[in-house]
């Protein structure tokens, strides 16, 4: 099957060309795509490199380039424009009715969605982050006073990614404790962690899914054995039933997916939007 070469073109990080990209080509699940990132044009040089970079893609392919684009200066786009391939620029598609609507015309500034022109919302992003860090796997500090949600279960669900995507994303306090055999054996959770019960949420996984992310770090020894890992698994279901901890099982979601599970399911505040 021919390779479809698919560019991201930003005059920033590139995050929201390639959200926005990946989110559409993800509709064509028969369709190999050969995905490349180009940030930070932001001179005209840099716009005319991406321009010979894109030519040269077309010409090594039977097919033209597909480009996703979240350039904001006109002069940079128009250059980019002459680029052969097919162009979806989301300022071309967005602004103009967004601005009718509004009747106000766009600043046209870079850097107005992922910079640090706010401040506030971005040192609550790092305090948040430097919280998911601090608590991470019962960290030393277990200061869940201050917690949105504790996310719980057992090793490698995807506990710690899931927190840090909150803290970075949305400003959100996550801290995270993995279940262990002493808390399966005792059939009961923490003190401390029932002190805070209505803060947990839990996380669970299939078992073939766990062994083989288990296998991947540690292939040896009781850690990645079936036995073990059902044993947890099964445990784990009985506390989250004990306690009434809603839960989700991550075995076919993304990070971004259990992310916004876990805040549509609790109602925790998005204290940033990203």
């Amino acid at each position: 099957m021919d390779e479809r070469t698919v560019f991201f073109l930003s005059d920033q990080t590139g995050v929201t060309a390639e959200t926005l990209g990946h989110s559409l080509i993800a509709q064509f699940s028969g369709r190999n795509f050969r995905q490349i990132t180009l940030p930070f044009i932001d001179t005209e040089d840099k716009a005319k490199t991406a321009v010979q970079t894109i030519n040269s893609a077309g010409e090594a392919s039977a097919l033209r380039p597909i480009v996703f684009s979240t350039l904001v200066q006109e002069n940079f786009r128009s250059i980019l424009k002459e680029a052969n391939g097919l162009h979806l620029d989301i300022f071309d598609v967005f602004l103009e009715p967004l601005a009718k609507e509004l009747k106000e015309q766009p600043s046209f500034e870079p850097g107005r969605a992922h910079g640090v022109s706010d401040i506030d919302a971005y040192m609550r992003r790092i305090e948040a982050t430097n919280f998911a860090l601090a608590n991470d796997d019962g960290g030393i500090s277990r200061d869940y006073d201050m917690a949105d949600v504790i996310l719980v279960g057992v090793s490698r669900t995807g506990k710690t990614p899931t927190c840090l995507y909150l803290a970075l994303q949305y400003g959100v306090y996550a801290a995270n404790y993995p279940l262990t055999d002493e808390d399966f054996e005792s059939g009961k959770l923490p003190d401390f962690l029932v002190q805070q019960k209505d803060k947990l949420y839990g996380l669970s996984i299939a078992p073939d899914r766990l062994r083989q992310i288990r296998k991947e770090r540690r292939p040896l020894g009781k850690y990645s054995s079936a036995q073990q890992v059902r044993f947890e698994l099964r445990e784990c279901k009985k506390l989250f039933r004990r306690y009434g901890i809603p839960h989700v099982d991550t075995t076919e979601f993304s990070i971004e997916e259990i992310a916004s599970r876990i805040l549509d399911s609790t109602g925790v505040e998005r204290r940033v939007r990203p």
